[in-house]
């Protein structure tokens, strides 16, 4: 049979605070006793032996006051006893109903979050051990909610993602299978284009898995930040120059060399880079900046882009956030890259974060150890 905490609190309490009672009541009642006898015998004493003898004679009256005496104090210690054990009752039942209250509010809102509800929170008034579970709980709560709607959003954008181009291969290949189309080099190049944006998926759905399970190798060496900015600066030159937009390396030659898989290193320059020549209008210039950090290479990826709104800035690092729900894949991408970046980042012992002021540009700027640190 199971019992509730809050009787077993009141019983153990009440239990223990009337024992005390009683067994102070017993040590006070032979305490009282002894004192009296100890009382009468120093007036026994003063007044003369033959006033005691003659007491005890008529009738023994010292052990009639000793009687009336104890049974007067054993009165007042039951009475006493009595009324204390009445009130630690009381005080019991009001404490364990403040501190069991907020205990069973929480233990309802654990079983409605059992139950699929998500949105439960519990009230939290006080600021002791019971309130800061009650914060926790609450956090819990929201985390958990937080990570249910991006599981849903998860699926429905990947469904979204492979919707698209499996339904363009299905239809080009059977506009060929009707004799609809032709099987030339236009529907060949078409359809490996869309292979190409599946198996993109893919990939970083699968290195994004890895990462954040914690188990992404790092083939680690001796990494130049000059070399790896030039190097992912070239790859986008043109890109860049087709969009009217400018690329340039601000980085000093004479840098310490990090230690970073090099390939992971040039796949966080390329998504940061690609992200930012996708929101930097023609005229615009993307800059690849670098400097040493109290003995940390921070390494940051500037535009005069559109910028990010600052109710959007602390999502832009969650797996297929797009602050703008209609941008397409074209204009978005699959809205895994900065996922992956952040990962890549954390698995090098690095942190990295976004700034922004709309309609003025953006900065990415991701801080990780020199050589020398690691």
């Amino acid at each position: 049979m199971r019992r509730n905490l809050r009787a077993r609190l009141v019983a153990t309490t009440t239990a223990l605070v009337f024992g005390s009672i009683v067994a102070v009541s017993l040590f006070s009642s032979w305490a009282g006793r002894k004192q009296f006898r100890r009382f009468e015998k120093i007036i026994v004493t003063d007044a003369g032996r033959s006033t005691s003898t003659e007491s005890f004679v008529q009738g023994d009256p010292g052990a009639e006051r000793e009687a009336a005496f104890a049974g007067a104090l054993d009165r007042g210690i039951v009475g006493g006893a009595a009324a204390c054990a009445g009130a630690a009752f009381l005080l019991t039942l009001l404490f364990s109903r403040r501190i069991f209250g907020p205990v069973e509010a929480l233990t309802r809102a654990a079983r409605a979050m059992a139950r699929g509800d998500r949105e439960v929170r519990v009230d939290v008034r006080a600021g002791d051990e019971v309130g800061e579970l009650g914060n926790a709980f609450n956090a819990m709560s929201e985390a958990v909610a937080t990570s249910e709607r991006l599981r849903r959003r998860l699926v429905g954008d990947v469904a979204h993602e492979l919707r698209t181009p499996l339904t363009n291969i299905r239809a080009q290949l059977e506009a060929i299978q009707d004799g609809l189309s032709d099987a030339g080099r236009p529907a060949i190049d078409s359809l490996h284009e869309e292979a190409m944006l599946l198996s993109r998926l893919i990939e970083e759905l699968q290195d994004l898995a890895v990462a954040e399970a914690g188990e992404m190798r790092l083939d680690r060496t001796a990494v130049s930040l000059r070399e790896a900015a030039d190097s992912a600066a070239a790859a986008f030159e043109l890109r860049a120059r087709a969009a009217g937009v400018a690329i340039r390396v601000a980085v000093p030659e004479d840098l310490p060399p990090i230690s970073a898989d090099r390939r992971r290193l040039a796949q966080v320059l390329r998504n940061l880079l690609s992200n930012a020549l996708a929101h930097t209008a023609e005229g615009g210039e993307v800059v690849i900046e670098a400097r040493n950090a109290a003995g940390r290479a921070e390494v940051a990826v500037r535009d005069t882009g559109c910028g990010i709104a600052a109710d959007d800035l602390p999502f832009v690092f969650d797996r297929f956030y797009r602050a703008d729900e209609s941008r397409s894949r074209e204009t978005g991408g699959t809205g895994l890259g900065l996922p992956i970046v952040r990962q890549i980042v954390a698995a090098h012992g690095g942190t990295i974060r976004a700034a922004s002021e709309p309609g003025r540009g953006s900065v990415f700027l991701f801080v990780v150890p020199f050589i020398e640190n690691s």
